[in-house]
């Protein structure tokens, strides 16, 4: 009922700025909030960023000053620029959203896009 579509990742040298965008369509009522994580191999999907529809926003702590999360309301998007960029940033990145559908409009469900690869190397 809520597709999200995620572009941006890709390769990045230490140092270097990388942006994602993800996209969210469908039965959409109303968006909570949205946020990215990240996997890497071998570990747990983690927190990257979170923004809610009132534009509050909490960062991983592994992030704060190099990340930025910023999110359309009109157009259902949320982006997430990275710069100053390390290669413990490798990971692919997921998009979440906490939506309402228009079917289920009071409680938000849980969804997540299908990642993006972010791979940060000289």
């Amino acid at each position: 009922q809520v597709q999200l579509v995620e572009s941006g990742g890709g390769l990045a040298q230490p140092g270097g700025s990388l942006r994602l965008s993800c996209a969210a369509s469908g039965s959409i009522f109303s968006i909570d909030a949205m946020g990215w994580y990240r996997q890497a191999p071998g570990k747990q999907r983690e927190l990257v960023a979170r923004i809610t529809s009132g534009a509050g926003t909490n960062y991983a702590d592994s992030v704060k000053g190099r990340f930025t999360i910023s999110r359309d309301n009109a157009e259902n998007t949320v982006y997430l620029q990275m710069s100053s960029l390390k290669p413990e940033d490798t990971a692919v990145y997921y998009c979440n959203a906490a939506a309402r559908t228009m079917s289920v409009q009071y409680r938000a469900g849980s969804y997540w896009g299908q990642g993006t690869q972010v791979t940060v190397s000289s």
